[in-house]
Protein backbone atom coordinates (compact mmCIF):
# COMPACT_ATOMS: atom_id res chain seq x y z
CA UNK A 1 0.00 0.00 0.00
CA UNK A 2 1.50 3.46 -0.61
CA UNK A 3 1.21 6.20 1.54
CA UNK A 4 0.70 9.53 0.19
CA UNK A 5 0.85 12.72 2.24
CA UNK A 6 -1.13 15.83 1.16
CA UNK A 7 0.61 19.16 2.48
CA UNK A 8 -2.51 21.32 3.60
CA UNK A 9 -2.94 24.97 3.85
CA UNK A 10 -5.59 25.93 5.46
CA UNK A 11 -7.12 30.14 7.09
CA UNK A 12 -9.15 30.13 10.52
CA UNK A 13 -10.08 26.42 9.84
CA UNK A 14 -11.07 26.69 6.98
CA UNK A 15 -9.14 24.59 4.32
CA UNK A 16 -7.79 26.34 0.94
CA UNK A 17 -10.50 25.48 -1.90
CA UNK A 18 -7.71 24.44 -4.12
CA UNK A 19 -6.17 21.58 -1.79
CA UNK A 20 -9.25 19.65 -2.35
CA UNK A 21 -7.91 18.76 -5.92
CA UNK A 22 -4.52 17.68 -4.33
CA UNK A 23 -6.47 15.00 -2.38
CA UNK A 24 -8.25 13.95 -5.29
CA UNK A 25 -4.67 13.74 -6.77
CA UNK A 26 -3.85 11.36 -4.09
CA UNK A 27 -6.86 9.15 -4.62
CA UNK A 28 -6.12 8.08 -7.94
CA UNK A 29 -4.60 5.21 -6.94
CA UNK A 30 -7.28 3.26 -4.68
CA UNK A 31 -5.04 1.34 -3.00
CA UNK A 32 -3.46 4.61 -1.85
CA UNK A 33 -3.73 5.80 1.62
CA UNK A 34 -3.75 9.14 2.33
CA UNK A 35 -2.76 11.29 5.14
CA UNK A 36 -3.90 15.26 4.98
CA UNK A 37 -1.06 16.94 7.19
CA UNK A 38 -1.38 20.44 7.93
CA UNK A 39 0.06 22.56 11.07
CA UNK A 40 -1.91 24.69 13.83
CA UNK A 41 -4.87 23.58 16.06
CA UNK A 42 -7.41 23.13 13.13
CA UNK A 43 -7.67 19.66 12.74
CA UNK A 44 -11.10 19.16 14.00
CA UNK A 45 -12.68 21.79 12.34
CA UNK A 46 -11.31 20.63 8.79
CA UNK A 47 -11.92 17.38 9.37
CA UNK A 48 -15.45 17.54 7.73
CA UNK A 49 -14.28 18.46 4.49
CA UNK A 50 -10.93 16.63 4.66
CA UNK A 51 -12.70 13.13 5.13
CA UNK A 52 -15.45 14.13 2.70
CA UNK A 53 -12.95 14.95 -0.36
CA UNK A 54 -10.47 11.19 1.11
CA UNK A 55 -8.43 11.74 3.58
CA UNK A 56 -7.94 8.44 5.48
CA UNK A 57 -5.69 10.22 8.19
CA UNK A 58 -5.96 13.87 9.45
CA UNK A 59 -2.27 14.62 11.15
CA UNK A 60 -2.09 17.84 13.00
CA UNK A 61 1.29 18.59 13.04
CA UNK A 62 2.94 20.72 15.99
CA UNK A 63 5.47 22.45 17.04
CA UNK A 64 7.84 23.96 20.49
CA UNK A 65 6.84 26.89 17.82
CA UNK A 66 3.01 28.58 18.31
CA UNK A 67 3.24 29.97 15.04
CA UNK A 68 4.48 27.68 12.62
CA UNK A 69 3.73 29.55 9.23
CA UNK A 70 6.53 32.06 10.44
CA UNK A 71 9.33 29.70 10.80
CA UNK A 72 9.59 27.87 6.97
CA UNK A 73 12.96 26.10 8.30
CA UNK A 74 10.78 24.54 11.67
CA UNK A 75 8.19 23.82 9.24
CA UNK A 76 10.16 21.89 6.69
CA UNK A 77 12.02 20.08 9.28
CA UNK A 78 8.64 19.17 11.45
CA UNK A 79 7.27 17.58 7.72
CA UNK A 80 10.16 15.58 7.39
CA UNK A 81 9.70 14.34 10.59
CA UNK A 82 6.08 13.30 10.00
CA UNK A 83 7.46 11.47 6.90
CA UNK A 84 9.50 9.27 8.28
CA UNK A 85 7.26 8.58 11.61
CA UNK A 86 4.34 7.85 9.21
CA UNK A 87 6.16 6.04 6.37
CA UNK A 88 4.62 7.91 3.53
CA UNK A 89 6.00 7.49 0.23
CA UNK A 90 5.36 10.57 -1.43
CA UNK A 91 4.42 14.41 -0.05
CA UNK A 92 1.73 16.29 -2.30
CA UNK A 93 1.19 19.77 -2.26
CA UNK A 94 -0.16 22.85 -4.28
CA UNK A 95 2.74 24.62 -6.12
CA UNK A 96 1.34 27.78 -5.07
CA UNK A 97 3.43 30.47 -3.01
CA UNK A 98 3.61 29.22 0.01
CA UNK A 99 4.06 25.41 -1.52
CA UNK A 100 6.43 25.52 -3.88
CA UNK A 101 8.74 27.61 -0.87
CA UNK A 102 8.19 23.84 1.52
CA UNK A 103 8.16 21.35 -0.99
CA UNK A 104 11.45 22.35 -2.02
CA UNK A 105 12.78 22.96 1.75
CA UNK A 106 11.36 19.34 2.36
CA UNK A 107 12.90 17.43 -0.57
CA UNK A 108 16.77 19.45 -0.27
CA UNK A 109 16.46 18.58 3.65
CA UNK A 110 15.84 14.84 2.83
CA UNK A 111 17.59 14.11 -0.79
CA UNK A 112 14.62 13.42 -2.54
CA UNK A 113 13.30 13.76 -6.06
CA UNK A 114 11.32 16.83 -6.70
CA UNK A 115 8.85 17.85 -9.51
CA UNK A 116 6.80 21.16 -9.26
CA UNK A 117 3.98 22.13 -12.06
CA UNK A 118 2.70 18.84 -12.29
CA UNK A 119 0.02 18.27 -14.79
CA UNK A 120 -0.63 14.82 -14.08
CA UNK A 121 0.90 11.49 -11.74
CA UNK A 122 1.01 7.96 -12.16
CA UNK A 123 1.74 6.88 -8.24
CA UNK A 124 1.79 3.23 -9.58
CA UNK A 125 4.28 3.53 -12.06
CA UNK A 126 5.91 6.71 -10.11
CA UNK A 127 5.57 8.85 -13.51
CA UNK A 128 4.97 12.27 -13.63
CA UNK A 129 4.12 14.70 -16.40
CA UNK A 130 4.74 18.62 -16.45
CA UNK A 131 4.86 21.46 -18.52
CA UNK A 132 8.59 23.12 -20.32
CA UNK A 133 9.44 25.84 -22.28
CA UNK A 134 5.99 27.91 -21.17
CA UNK A 135 3.80 25.03 -21.96
CA UNK A 136 5.32 23.99 -25.20
CA UNK A 137 6.12 20.71 -24.34
CA UNK A 138 5.22 18.37 -21.90
CA UNK A 139 7.93 16.15 -19.90
CA UNK A 140 7.27 12.67 -18.85
CA UNK A 141 9.16 11.66 -15.80
CA UNK A 142 10.14 8.74 -13.99
CA UNK A 143 10.91 8.89 -10.59
CA UNK A 144 12.48 5.77 -9.16
CA UNK A 145 14.02 6.88 -5.40
CA UNK A 146 11.15 7.37 -3.02
CA UNK A 147 9.95 9.32 -1.43
CA UNK A 148 8.50 11.78 -4.01
CA UNK A 149 7.93 14.98 -3.41
CA UNK A 150 5.27 16.43 -5.73
CA UNK A 151 3.88 19.81 -6.27
CA UNK A 152 0.78 20.09 -8.82
CA UNK A 153 -0.43 23.22 -10.66
CA UNK A 154 -3.45 24.71 -8.65
CA UNK A 155 -6.84 23.85 -10.03
CA UNK A 156 -5.46 21.34 -12.79
CA UNK A 157 -7.25 18.51 -10.49
CA UNK A 158 -10.76 18.51 -9.77
CA UNK A 159 -12.49 18.71 -6.28
CA UNK A 160 -14.13 14.79 -6.41
CA UNK A 161 -15.83 13.79 -3.34
CA UNK A 162 -14.81 10.42 -2.02
CA UNK A 163 -16.00 10.41 1.50
CA UNK A 164 -13.91 8.49 4.27
CA UNK A 165 -13.91 8.35 8.05
CA UNK A 166 -10.95 9.73 9.11
CA UNK A 167 -9.18 10.03 12.46
CA UNK A 168 -6.75 12.74 13.21
CA UNK A 169 -3.41 12.08 14.70
CA UNK A 170 -1.42 14.77 16.11
CA UNK A 171 1.91 14.36 16.04
CA UNK A 172 4.74 16.52 18.27
CA UNK A 173 7.68 17.30 15.91
CA UNK A 174 10.76 17.00 18.01
CA UNK A 175 12.32 19.87 15.93
CA UNK A 176 14.30 22.47 18.47
CA UNK A 177 13.47 26.05 18.17
CA UNK A 178 15.15 28.37 15.18
CA UNK A 179 15.52 31.93 14.21
CA UNK A 180 17.42 32.01 11.86
CA UNK A 181 14.72 32.74 9.50
CA UNK A 182 11.47 34.61 10.49
CA UNK A 183 8.48 35.32 8.80
CA UNK A 184 7.37 38.88 10.64
CA UNK A 185 4.72 40.46 8.94
CA UNK A 186 2.77 39.49 5.48
CA UNK A 187 1.35 42.62 3.24
CA UNK A 188 -1.22 42.34 0.94
CA UNK A 189 -0.02 43.22 -2.58
CA UNK A 190 -1.32 45.76 -4.19
CA UNK A 191 -3.26 44.01 -6.77
CA UNK A 192 -5.54 43.14 -3.79
CA UNK A 193 -8.10 40.09 -3.76
CA UNK A 194 -7.69 36.44 -4.52
CA UNK A 195 -4.16 35.72 -5.94
CA UNK A 196 -4.72 34.65 -9.81
CA UNK A 197 -2.42 31.22 -9.20
CA UNK A 198 -5.35 30.00 -7.83
CA UNK A 199 -8.11 31.20 -8.21
CA UNK A 200 -11.05 29.40 -9.58
CA UNK A 201 -12.31 32.64 -11.80
CA UNK A 202 -9.81 34.97 -13.48
CA UNK A 203 -10.94 38.22 -15.51
CA UNK A 204 -7.53 39.77 -17.17
CA UNK A 205 -7.14 42.90 -18.48
CA UNK A 206 -4.81 43.96 -21.18
CA UNK A 207 -2.80 47.57 -22.27
CA UNK A 208 -6.06 48.36 -23.98
CA UNK A 209 -7.53 49.31 -20.64
CA UNK A 210 -5.38 52.54 -20.53
CA UNK A 211 -4.72 53.18 -17.11
CA UNK A 212 -4.55 51.67 -13.44
CA UNK A 213 -8.11 53.48 -12.72
CA UNK A 214 -10.01 51.35 -15.53
CA UNK A 215 -9.13 48.49 -14.20
CA UNK A 216 -11.70 48.98 -11.39
CA UNK A 217 -13.64 47.81 -14.51
CA UNK A 218 -12.71 44.33 -13.92
CA UNK A 219 -12.35 44.70 -10.52
CA UNK A 220 -15.94 45.26 -9.93
CA UNK A 221 -17.11 42.29 -11.76
CA UNK A 222 -14.48 40.51 -10.25
CA UNK A 223 -16.06 41.08 -7.23
CA UNK A 224 -19.58 39.58 -8.52
CA UNK A 225 -17.65 36.49 -9.90
CA UNK A 226 -15.43 36.07 -6.73
CA UNK A 227 -12.82 35.90 -9.06
CA UNK A 228 -9.24 37.65 -9.57
CA UNK A 229 -8.19 40.37 -11.33
CA UNK A 230 -4.98 39.34 -13.94
CA UNK A 231 -3.13 41.05 -15.95
CA UNK A 232 -1.24 40.96 -19.48
CA UNK A 233 2.52 41.45 -19.61
CA UNK A 234 2.15 44.94 -21.79
CA UNK A 235 -0.81 46.12 -19.15
CA UNK A 236 2.00 45.10 -16.22
CA UNK A 237 5.10 47.19 -18.17
CA UNK A 238 2.69 50.15 -18.75
CA UNK A 239 2.36 50.41 -15.00
CA UNK A 240 -1.79 49.87 -15.07
CA UNK A 241 -1.34 46.64 -13.16
CA UNK A 242 1.04 45.12 -10.43
CA UNK A 243 3.26 42.17 -11.65
CA UNK A 244 1.59 39.73 -9.07
CA UNK A 245 -1.60 40.13 -11.54
CA UNK A 246 0.45 39.12 -14.46
CA UNK A 247 -0.33 36.09 -16.26
CA UNK A 248 2.15 34.36 -18.81
CA UNK A 249 5.62 33.32 -19.94
CA UNK A 250 6.88 35.98 -17.47
CA UNK A 251 4.24 35.90 -15.08
CA UNK A 252 2.33 33.11 -13.16
CA UNK A 253 0.74 30.09 -14.44
CA UNK A 254 -3.02 29.54 -13.91
CA UNK A 255 -5.73 26.71 -14.43
CA UNK A 256 -8.79 28.31 -13.60
CA UNK A 257 -12.23 27.03 -14.64
CA UNK A 258 -12.83 29.92 -15.92
CA UNK A 259 -10.54 32.72 -17.72
CA UNK A 260 -12.17 36.23 -19.15
CA UNK A 261 -9.57 38.36 -21.48
CA UNK A 262 -10.19 41.62 -21.53
CA UNK A 263 -8.24 43.50 -24.41
CA UNK A 264 -5.89 40.82 -25.02
CA UNK A 265 -4.53 40.07 -28.03
CA UNK A 266 -3.84 36.25 -27.23
CA UNK A 267 0.29 36.42 -28.02
CA UNK A 268 1.81 33.24 -27.22
CA UNK A 269 3.57 34.41 -24.29
CA UNK A 270 0.19 35.03 -22.46
CA UNK A 271 -1.62 31.79 -23.70
CA UNK A 272 1.34 29.83 -22.37
CA UNK A 273 0.35 31.20 -18.53
CA UNK A 274 -3.43 30.26 -18.90
CA UNK A 275 -3.65 27.64 -21.57
CA UNK A 276 -4.57 24.59 -19.03
CA UNK A 277 -8.07 27.06 -18.03
CA UNK A 278 -10.75 24.66 -18.35
CA UNK A 279 -13.31 27.69 -20.39
CA UNK A 280 -11.88 30.44 -22.33
CA UNK A 281 -13.98 33.63 -22.97
CA UNK A 282 -12.02 36.26 -25.42
CA UNK A 283 -13.41 40.18 -25.34
CA UNK A 284 -11.62 42.25 -27.88
CA UNK A 285 -12.96 44.85 -30.63
CA UNK A 286 -10.17 43.22 -33.14
CA UNK A 287 -11.61 40.52 -35.21
CA UNK A 288 -7.94 39.69 -36.24
CA UNK A 289 -6.75 39.09 -32.62
CA UNK A 290 -4.74 36.11 -31.88
CA UNK A 291 -7.09 34.98 -28.63
CA UNK A 292 -10.14 34.18 -30.84
CA UNK A 293 -8.47 31.04 -32.18
CA UNK A 294 -7.59 30.18 -29.06
CA UNK A 295 -10.70 30.61 -26.97
CA UNK A 296 -14.02 28.63 -25.97
CA UNK A 297 -16.47 31.78 -26.66
CA UNK A 298 -15.61 34.97 -28.43
CA UNK A 299 -17.09 38.44 -28.36
CA UNK A 300 -16.21 41.04 -30.86
CA UNK A 301 -16.39 44.23 -28.70
CA UNK A 302 -15.54 47.04 -26.66
CA UNK A 303 -14.71 46.26 -23.16
CA UNK A 304 -15.65 49.39 -21.94
CA UNK A 305 -19.21 48.41 -22.84
CA UNK A 306 -18.96 44.54 -22.71
CA UNK A 307 -17.38 44.50 -18.95
CA UNK A 308 -19.85 47.06 -17.19
CA UNK A 309 -22.93 45.55 -19.05
CA UNK A 310 -21.68 41.89 -17.68
CA UNK A 311 -21.04 43.04 -14.42
CA UNK A 312 -24.62 44.45 -13.99
CA UNK A 313 -26.20 41.77 -15.54
CA UNK A 314 -24.80 39.29 -13.14
CA UNK A 315 -25.39 41.91 -10.36
CA UNK A 316 -29.21 41.39 -11.64
CA UNK A 317 -29.16 37.56 -11.47
CA UNK A 318 -27.71 37.82 -8.33
CA UNK A 319 -30.30 39.97 -6.28
CA UNK A 320 -33.40 37.59 -8.20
Amino acid sequence: MTRIGVLIEEKGGEVKKTHLGALTAARQDRESEVYALLFGNHAEACRGVLQRYGADKIVAIQTLEPNPESFPEVRAVALCFAMDVFRLDALLGVAGQVGKDMLARVASLKGAPLVLDCLDIDFCSGVVKKSHFSGKTTATLRLNVRPWILGIRPNIFPEIVDPRKAEILTYKAPVPTSKRLVIREVKQGSSGGPDVSEANIIISGGRPLGSAENFRILKECASVLGAAVGASRAAVDAGFAAHAMQVGQTGKTVSPRLYIACGISGSVQHFAGMKTAKVVVAVNNDPDAPIFQKCDYGLRGDLFEVVPALTRALGSAQAK
